[in-house]
């Protein structure tokens, strides 16, 4: 027991001075210096619990949680606060901010107006006067901004939204003289670039950056803002993303859930689109293209409708939206505004010399079947898609349009989509390719592989008529042959007549062998048309005369 008592003693003197060391009780002020806006809350939910109130506690409560992004919440506690006696005029505006970022648009505006004038103020409802494409409060929110940081970043945002990237770049670039470390300026200036020219790879500004957990999330909307196959993005890599995205970030983690459908193709689409609509900007315009890629084109259009175009990627859709609704309703209404939109798009002083620029003008050019014109726009931007399926698909329709079928069915050739390849357009024109190039026995063998439909009995029709111009006449004659037992209709019979006679005048003339005499007969035997017996006594007498076995 002695041994033991000294140390005994010893100890609790020790751990005395320990927990008297130990007892520094963290502030509020140090959490907020480190942007630890988790532990701000917990502090403040603590001292909420026991009673202790920090002055103002309930507005620094708003402002954790609006930093942290958990916009519900950061809403809820302005508007207990609106609802006290005394209440400090500026909440409305944090509250109205909070609405602004719920996408809850007319509400920020009600709010904003019941705050005092404050330069907080005047950029929300700039920002608003934006959303709500209202022009003349625009520009009167717009001449109250001071060239003071905020609003400048403000002003440049807008710039940005409007597609007016230089314009946005030159005022970041201001801002970066006095702010030469302002890692989310720079990743900014990186961005604004994009958009005008066509990249397959990640800024140099952005992958020598020491991204932390904000910046990590800017560098997924990078990559997510750049048009780039989607194979060239690791798995690793996202996977490294959304970890970094941690628990006390919040306010990034619709966007990633946003973008990661975007990069899965589509994967999950209608479980994380919806919501976000009216709040990622971009949300409707994949929501759309979701649909297209569903071929629900009416449901595509139901979205997007009432969607005043601002920038000339929602022009572009609206327009692909509208061509496609068209050629399914068969409505010239609708493609007569698709073809104007390309056209705004692909005319324009900003577009023109990109790549979707380029594409409109060649859309356009396409509705209205001028494919001399359509091909000068493709042949500009074909490096860029040598791969891509769509592309090929309406570049080897124009080449046969103009009547380049060589170089059309190499095309055409090209094109790996299966949705594509069973397309009766696809078919029809790749059928065309080869009896233009002099290969009428690939064209009967698209026919035959074919499930018997209305389709197949167009593709029949054209075999017939082409390979019949191209003096094709054995595989017009298959052709007419099976169209007169399915339709007797005189003009199929008296098509395969007129085929079984040229490949008679073939046979005479050395240019089709003297076996296919037999396959002809047969052929004439399955009509009963009078005429038949006419055409088959002499064709029996020259076999007869020339020793063919028939």
């Amino acid at each position: 027991m002695l041994s033991r008592a000294k140390p005994a003693v010893g100890g609790d003197m020790q751990l005395d001075k320990k927990k008297k060391k130990g007892k520094k009780i963290p502030k509020l002020e140090d959490y907020l210096g480190q942007r630890d806006y988790t532990g701000a809350i917990t502090l403040l939910e603590f001292k909420r619990h026991v009673g202790e109130k920090e002055d103002d506690a309930d507005l620094w409560m708003g402002y954790c949680t609006f930093h942290l992004g958990d916009y519900k919440k950061a809403m809820e506690e302005y508007e207990v606060m609106t609802k006290r006696e005394g209440c400090n005029p500026d909440v409305w505006v944090n509250l109205a901010c909070t609405y602004f970022f719920l996408g809850m648009y007319k509400e920020a505006e009600a709010a904003a107006t019941k705050a005092p004038k404050s330069r907080l103020q005047n950029r929300l409802l700039f920002h608003l006067a934006h959303k709500f494409n209202d022009e003349k409060k625009l520009m009167c929110f717009h001449q109250n901004l001071q060239d003071i940081t905020e609003d400048q970043l403000s002003l440049a945002s807008i710039h940005y939204m409007r597609s007016h990237y230089q314009e946005a770049i030159d005022i970041y670039k201001r801002i970066l003289l006095d702010n030469r470390e302002s890692t989310p300026v720079n990743i900014t200036v990186a961005l604004c670039p994009l958009p005008l020219s066509f990249c397959t790879l990640l800024p140099p500004e952005l992958q020598v950056l020491n991204l932390d957990v904000p910046q990590h999330v800017l560098r997924l909307h990078c990559l997510y803002l750049l048009i780039i196959n989607v194979k060239q993005i690791k798995k690793a890599e996202l996977k490294s993303l959304m970890d970094n995205a941690s628990s006390s970030f919040e306010f990034a983690k619709e966007l990633i859930r946003h973008n990661l459908v975007v990069f899965r193709g589509g994967e999950g689409a209608l479980q994380v689109l919806p919501p976000l609509v009216d709040v990622i900007p971009e949300a409707r315009l994949n929501l759309v293209i979701y649909y297209l890629r569903q071929d629900d084109v009416q449901e595509a259009y139901n979205l997007i409708k009432d969607l005043e175009p601002t920038t000339p990627q929602e022009y572009i859709l609206k327009g692909v939206v509208n061509a496609a609704l068209g050629q399914e309703m068969s409505s010239r209404d609708h493609l007569k505004i698709a073809q104007q939109f390309f056209q705004l798009v692909g005319g324009s002083a900003s577009e023109c010399d990109t790549i979707p620029g380029r594409q409109c003008m060649a859309s356009c050019f396409f509705l209205l079947k001028q494919f001399d014109d359509v091909l000068i726009y493709l042949n500009s931007v074909k490096s860029y898609f040598y791969n891509d399926d769509t592309f090929n698909f309406n570049y080897a329709q124009a080449k046969a349009a103009v009547g380049n079928y060589k170089e059309a069915e190499e095309v055409f050739l090209l094109i790996q989509s299966e949705k594509i390849k069973s397309d009766y357009t696809y078919l029809s024109w790749l059928a065309r390719c080869y009896i233009m190039n002099k290969k009428p026995r690939l064209a009967w063998e698209l026919y035959l592989k074919m499930e018997t439909s209305g389709e197949s009995f167009s593709l029949l029709q054209l075999i017939a008529n082409d390979c019949y111009k191209m003096g094709q006449f054995y595989y017009a004659a298959k052709a007419f042959d099976v169209l007169e037992r399915l339709d007797p209709n005189p003009e199929y019979w008296e098509g395969k007549r007129g085929a079984c006679v040229g490949i008679f005048q073939m046979i005479l003339a050395g240019r089709e062998p003297k076996e296919t005499m037999r396959e002809v007969l047969h052929l004439l035997r399955n009509t009963g048309n009078p005429q038949v017996e006419y055409i088959i006594r002499i064709m029996k007498k020259w076999a007869k005369d020339n020793r063919v076995p028939v």
